[in-house]
């Protein structure tokens, strides 16, 4: 039986389901054993209230632990990690130890890194372990899967260096924008992979969850980045449709027409996307934004037959996304009426991959990559 180690931000328990965590249940379901492991985490987590904490339990950190059958995670918990210290001489002052982080121990999980066929690096500063991976693990196949522009998710100077100077000794860097692939095209191990979406899920038999109420029924999913400003905008000039919020989105305007749902588990999700009319990609810009252009909640809309209004800055090319200037009332309205009038039959879900397909390209078994 193949293994693979995923190294990753993210708490394989957490009640937010990232790309990472989809991969995981993909390997599992394709007959492989996974160890999910949780990077970045350390003592200066507990200063910064890293909301990854209350997914612990009693004696997990540092422990293998079994899941479910072909399923393990484990707890990278060190006594510190590279994270930003917000102030640059902190960070200069700091460069130097925080460079080493990949040489920290790995207990419990070194054995399976020895004997691990496939290991995939989130972007986080987890993908400094390369060269110790390298080391314990010459045979296996190593991949960088570049989840997020770690440039804008503002990583320490000494994680960016790292991954500037390791990018090019991964088998794959796989990433899931266009975006994205502009940052490392040079490379000739660089490939356009799409995130996956769980086609099953979006398949079964789903009631309509938003019960009566006004039409069309605009939906935006999402825990960042959000245009409050649109949704003012929007709502107001647009008292007869409804605008439906699903994610842990502060201050938003209080109308009628605008609904909260608050952060709800992705199966609750799914049948708000099935019973949508039109999908909200609407985000706030900050430096690299455009690399959203291609975001698991854009697949997800897309399988959906949504269409998408998005700010003009993710415009991609895509026939039934709608683009708007941000505080442009005008165009707002605009794009969110030629989003109703979209006939969506016409929306093309083809090259949308199940996880499975995403996971087998990455393990080299895909047909390309």
């Amino acid at each position: 039986m193949k293994r693979v180690v995923l190294i990753s931000g993210h708490h394989l328990r957490s009640p937010r389901r990232a790309g990472f965590h989809w991969l995981a249940e993909a390997y599992v379901r394709l007959g492989w054993e996974v160890l999910f492991v949780t990077a970045s985490i350390s003592r200066l987590s507990r200063l910064r209230r890293d909301r990854r904490l209350v997914c612990l339990s009693p004696g997990e950190v540092g422990r293998l632990r079994v899941e479910r059958p072909g399923l393990w995670s484990f707890v990278w918990y060190t006594a510190w990690h590279p994270a930003n210290l917000r102030l640059g001489l902190l960070n200069r002052l700091t460069a130097g130890l925080f460079s080493r982080y990949g040489e920290l121990p790995l207990g419990e999980a070194e054995p399976w890194v020895r004997q691990a066929d496939l290991v995939i690096f989130e972007s986080t500063p987890g993908m400094m372990l390369l060269p110790r991976v390298r080391r314990l693990n010459p045979r296996a196949r190593c991949v960088y899967r570049v989840s997020d522009d770690m440039r804008v998710l503002r990583n320490h100077p000494a994680v960016l260096d790292a991954e500037e100077r390791l990018a090019g000794a991964f088998d794959l860097i796989s990433v899931p924008s266009r975006a994205l692939l502009e940052r490392f095209g040079r490379l000739p191990n660089a490939a356009l992979h799409h995130h996956g979406i769980a086609r099953e899920v979006f398949d079964r038999p789903h009631e309509d969850p938003y019960g009566p109420g006004p039409r069309p029924r605009c939906l935006f999913v999402g825990n960042a980045m959000f245009d409050r400003d649109f949704l003012d905008r929007a709502s107001t000039r647009m008292p007869d449709w409804a605008f439906h919020i699903i994610g842990p989105i502060t201050g938003l305007p209080r109308r009628g027409n605008v609904v909260v749902h608050g952060e709800i588990p992705f199966a609750e999700t799914v049948p708000f996307l099935l019973h949508a009319d039109i999908g909200l990609h609407t985000l706030a810009y900050s430096p690299g934004a455009e690399c959203f252009t291609d975001s698991l909640k854009v697949l997800q809309y897309t399988w959906c037959r949504l269409p998408i209004v998005a700010p003009e800055f993710l415009c991609c090319g895509r026939e039934h996304m709608f683009y708007y200037r941000p505080g442009d009332s005008g165009g707002i309205v605009a794009a969110l009426r030629s989003a109703a009038a979209f006939d969506r039959t016409r929306i093309d879900r083809r090259g949308i991959r199940s996880w499975e397909e995403l996971a087998a390209t990455l393990a080299g078994e895909g047909g390309c990559g």
